[in-house]
C-alpha cells in the first residue's frame, strides 16, 4: 500500500496523468489524415481551459472541504496543472497557426471576437506559465500572487473565446465547463467576505 501511495505521490506520475489527453491527439496527427491538424484544434483547446479551470478550482474547493486531504493534495500540484493549461493552450494556438497560415495573421481574421479574446488570454498564460518556477516565485515575493491573479482576465477571456466559436455556437459547452468555476468562486468571496465580518464583529 505504502508503495502504491509513493507512486501516486511521485511528481511524474502526476505529469504523466496530465500528459495522458495529448496521446490520442499525437496518434491524429501521425496517422496520414489531411485533416488531422484541425482535428486536433479543438480537443487541445478545450483541455487547456479544463486544466485552467481546475487550477481554479483548488482554493475555493480547500475552503469548502476544509477536513478533507485531497484539496491539499491537489494544492500542492496545482502548478503543474497550470503549467499543463499552458502547454495544452500553446499547442493549441500552433495548431491553430498551422490550420490557417497566413490567414492567422489578416486583420479580418484578428478582429473576430473568438481570435482577439483566444490571443489575449494566451498572452497572459506566458508570463504565468514562465514565472511557475520556484526560482521566481522566491524572485517575485509578494508581487507572484499578484501577477497569478491575471488567470482571471484570461479565464474570463477563454469563456469568450469559445463561447463565441461558430456564431456563439460554443456557449452551451462553454457554461458547462465555467460554471462550476463560477459557483465555487462565488462561494470563495462570500466565505472570505463572511470569516472577515466575524472577526470584524469579534
Amino acid at each position: 500500500m505504502s508503495t502504491l501511495k509513493s507512486i501516486w505521490d511521485y511528481p511524474y506520475t502526476f505529469w504523466a496523468l496530465l500528459s495522458l489527453p495529448a496521446i490520442p491527439m499525437i496518434i491524429g496527427l501521425t496517422s496520414g489524415d489531411p485533416d488531422a491538424v484541425e482535428n486536433v484544434l479543438h480537443p487541445s483547446g478545450e483541455f487547456a481551459a479544463r486544466f485552467m479551470i481546475i487550477t481554479m478550482m483548488i482554493t475555493p474547493l480547500m475552503m469548502l472541504f476544509r477536513n478533507s486531504s485531497w484539496p491539499r493534495w491537489m494544492m500542492k500540484r496545482r502548478r503543474h496543472l497550470g503549467v499543463a493549461a499552458f502547454f495544452y493552450a500553446l499547442a493549441h494556438t500552433v495548431f491553430y497557426l498551422f490550420d490557417e497560415g497566413a490567414v492567422a495573421f489578416t486583420g479580418g481574421e484578428i478582429s473576430k471576437l473568438y481570435i482577439w479574446t483566444g490571443w489575449l488570454a494566451f498572452l497572459i498564460f506566458v508570463p504565468l506559465a514562465i514565472t511557475s518556477t520556484d526560482e521566481w516565485v522566491r524572485k517575485l515575493g509578494r508581487n507572484w500572487k499578484t501577477l497569478q491573479k491575471f488567470v482571471y482576465a484570461a479565464a474570463v477571456l477563454t469563456l469568450v473565446h469559445w463561447a463565441a466559436l461558430h456564431e456563439w455556437g460554443g456557449v452551451g459547452p462553454a457554461l458547462v465547463h465555467f460554471m462550476p468555476l463560477v459557483l465555487l468562486e462565488i462561494y470563495r468571496i462570500w466565505s472570505t467576505q463572511s470569516r472577515r465580518r466575524q472577526r470584524a464583529a469579534a
